[in-house]
């Protein structure tokens, strides 16, 4: 499978620092607007002030956090626009890569798509979910045998952490997800490219809905002080 497009570079413990702090991200116990010092961090990692440094460097660069004069360094957060760009993005993304693999991958490749699937709608913790449907979507991606696709995927995954907690903790939209995802599998199976592509499509949007449904809720939470 192809990384998450995260950057390796760096001292090693510069590194780990970075790679841990993209898991609080990804995970939800760092969110969008977090401030971030070197100090509560260096505490929080059990690592020196520089490793931390170091890190909090790497994550500008990959343009998770900025810089707010007075403040300093905080998760980025993404505006109703950017959102929507985002997610028009890798709808056209994931259904090119739906597309291709529909027309490239082996039946093994298939099963293992699906077994992903199955696994994920047994699954009883928003964490399993989340993990599994990125395993859904990676394994995909594989299976379009596309390294440039690949490339771009990973680039855009990387501004995908910095959205907040995945849509998968929503009982509702998980179910529908996992459904979703069958559909995807059963275009797959037929080797349909023109439904695996709506497929895939129909995936994203409903994922793009309920994430600015829970953009919209953070905002009025805002506005009224919760």
């Amino acid at each position: 499978m192809p990384d998450d497009g995260l950057r390796k570079t760096g001292a090693p413990q510069g590194r780990e620092a970075y790679d841990r702090l993209i898991e609080a991200i990804r995970a939800g116990s760092l969110l969008p607007g977090d401030r971030l010092t070197e100090t509560d961090l260096a505490a929080r990692l059990g690592i020196s002030r520089t490793p931390v440094r170091e890190a909090i460097r790497l994550l500008e660069a990959d343009g998770l956090v900025t810089h707010v004069p007075r403040f300093g360094a905080v998760i980025r957060q993404l505006d109703y626009s950017e959102v929507t760009e985002l997610y028009d993005m890798r709808t056209t993304l994931e259904a090119t890569a739906a597309g291709l693999a529909a027309r490239a991958a082996s039946d093994v490749e298939i099963d293992e798509i699906a077994a992903i699937n199955a696994e994920m709608a047994a699954a009883g913790s928003n964490a399993e979910r989340a993990d599994l449907n990125r395993q859904f979507h990676l394994a995909l991606l594989d299976a379009a045998k596309n390294r440039y696709l690949i490339r771009a995927v990973s680039t855009l995954q990387k501004s995908m952490l910095i959205l907040g907690p995945t849509t998968m903790a929503e009982t509702k939209r998980f179910a529908q997800a996992a459904d979703e995802h069958e559909w995807v599998v059963a275009a797959l199976r037929a080797r349909d490219q023109v439904d695996a592509e709506n497929a895939m499509r129909q995936h994203m949007q409903g994922a793009q809905r309920m994430r600015l449904r829970q953009l919209r809720l953070r905002e009025r939470q805002g506005e009224d002080g919760v």
